[in-house]
Parts: structure tokens; C-alpha cells; sequence
């Protein structure tokens, strides 16, 4: 169950569905073969939503990190040839949502994207780092791309270590994702709002009272917080599930405030569905069951 805490929160509609029209967004973001993250969870939660998902995938990789001996495929070299392709056939996007990148240069490619599709919904997962350290893949270089890449999102959704990267704060035990006031978590938000971005969403603050919070503030002022029950264990893939979770409510043509709840209660579910599968510590968060509950978005 999730509550607004603090503050007005924004009903703002960030795109308006019309109709039958089937919109297309262009997830940018790595292909993992095991271990359910990035496009293994964005193409059936936003395809749920009524959405056409575009894949850009930025690296393929066997499985995620956490397993020992992954493999990663690098796919920037193919990436402007890619992107040619679609100009040359006309392809056309609603929006456009990244995530994981394999290296500093992709960010270009999707600045490419926004040139190509300038009306489009920009929305930036800066996935790069998490309880107060950085990824494996990711340079001083990446982060500082992707830091960059963060200041021209419509909806940006840090966690806390992330949200100090893209501040250049330094990271470590003071970012790990607990602890800090409404007051510190205002001051972030506003930070970041201060550097081009419309939306914040800064998620999983955790303060050791039984709740996991989202700290979500927008350029007209407007400031609250969505809590839900913070569960016992931590599952792979839950920022890529959250992310995906708020995009598909957002294209389905929910307001603000409507997308956040959900996508938290969402993850939520998926937690719990996740922790009766054998082994679900190391294979990801597993949301297939609780699909019924994105498409009904469109209801």
C-alpha cells in the first residue's frame, strides 16, 4: 500500500493518449539473457501498456553482474548505422527511455534520438551505480556522460548514489540509500530540478522504520513523497521494473502522482511474487503474473 507524505502532489499529464493510436517509445537499454533486468523487463511491461517497444540495445550480456564470469558485448560501433536506418525508413517515436549504457559515446546516440525525434517524451534511468558504489562497466567517463544526459530528461529516476553522481557529490557510505531527512531529500530533488530536468523521481531512501521511499518534484514547484513496505531482501532489476512500471502508466495517459503509486506498488508485488520462485535472490525480480495489472491502465 503506498501514501502521499508530504506536499502537493503534481496532476499534471505528461503525454495524452489518443484514442486507438498504439505509441512507440525506443528503449535504449542492454539485452541480459539471464537474470531479469533492463529490455528483458521494459518490452513486456510498456508492450502491456499498449505500447510499441523499439529496442536500442546498447550492450548484450549473458547475465547480470552479480553472477560470476559474465560475458558483455559492446554494441556502440553499431549503433549510428542503426539509428541510420530507422531516419531512412521514417520511423516514428513517442518516446524515448534509457537505461544501462555500455559506454560514454552511446550517449551521443541518443542525443541523436532527440534530434530525430524532438516531441518525443525524454525519459533517463541513469542506471550507474547503487548503495554508494558505481557498476563494474562503468568509467569515470560514462558517469560523467550519463550525468550530462540526465540535465535534458522529462523524467529522471536516480537512486541515491545516482542522484550524487550526477550532483558530482562524492559517493560512498553517505549515499548507500538510507537515512537522510525530507529536508536533504527536498534539497536533492531540487538540485537536480536546478539542472535542466523537468520531473524528478529520487527512489529507494530507506531510513530503518519498515518503508522504502520515493521523493518525486517537478518544475512547478510541487513536492511529495510515495512510501511502500519495505521488504526483507533486495532483488536485481527492481530500478529497471520501477522505471518501465512509471513509463507505461505515463503512456497509458496517467497523471503524474497515478504513475508513481503504481509503479511502487508494482515492484512491490513483483517482490513478493519473486520470493516463491527457487532460487529468486539470484535470477531477478519475476513480474509475469501481475502483467493483467498494466494492461489494465488503459481501462
Amino acid at each position: 500500500m503506498s501514501n502521499e507524505i508530504s506536499g502537493a502532489a503534481p496532476t499534471q499529464t505528461l503525454y495524452q493518449r489518443e484514442g486507438a493510436y498504439i505509441p512507440r517509445v525506443a528503449a535504449v537499454h542492454d539485452l541480459c539473457g539471464y537474470g531479469k533486468c533492463s529490455l528483458g523487463v521494459a518490452i513486456p511491461v510498456l508492450s502491456a501498456a499498449g505500447c510499441d517497444v523499439c529496442p536500442v540495445p546498447t550492450g548484450l550480456f549473458s547475465s547480470h553482474t552479480a553472477f560470476p564470469g559474465w560475458y558483455m558485448h559492446d554494441t556502440t560501433n553499431i549503433l549510428t548505422d542503426y539509428l541510420d536506418a530507422w531516419k531512412n525508413i521514417g520511423v516514428q517515436i513517442d518516446a524515448i527511455y534509457s537505461g544501462f549504457l555500455g559506454a560514454p559515446e552511446q550517449v551521443d546516440r541518443i542525443r541523436d534520438l532527440y534530434s530525430m525525434y524532438p516531441k518525443a517524451l525524454r525519459v533517463v534511468d541513469p542506471v550507474m551505480a547503487d548503495h554508494g558504489k558505481v557498476y563494474p562497466t562503468y568509467s569515470p567517463e560514462l558517469c560523467a556522460a550519463m550525468a550530462e544526459l540526465a540535465e535534458g530528461a522529462d523524467i529522471l529516476t536516480p537512486n541515491l548514489t545516482e542522484a550524487a553522481i550526477i550532483l558530482d557529490r562524492p559517493i560512498g557510505d553517505a549515499w548507500a540509500g538510507e537515512n537522510i531527512s525530507d529536508d536533504d531529500a527536498h534539497e536533492l530533488v531540487e538540485a537536480l530540478l536546478g539542472k535542466g530536468t523537468k520531473t524528478v523521481v529520487l527512489k529507494g531512501i530507506q531510513r530503518g522504520d519498515g518503508l522504502i521511499r520515493n521523493f518525486v518534484g517537478s518544475q512547478d514547484g510541487a513536492f511529495f513523497e510515495v512510501n511502500n513496505e519495505l521488504l526483507p531482501y533486495m532483488l536485481h532489476g527492481t530500478g529497471d521494473l520501477y522505471c518501465s512500471c512509471l513509463l507505461a502508466a505515463v503512456m497509458a495517459g496517467q497523471p503524474l502522482d497515478e504513475a508513481v503509486r503504481f509503479a511502487g506498488d508494482f515492484v512491490h508485488d513483483a517482490m513478493i511474487v519473486s520470493s516463491k520462485q527457487p532460487q529468486f535472490q539470484d535470477r531477478g525480480v519475476s513480474f509475469e503474473p501481475l502483467l493483467g495489472k498494466v494492461c489494465n491502465l488503459l481501462k
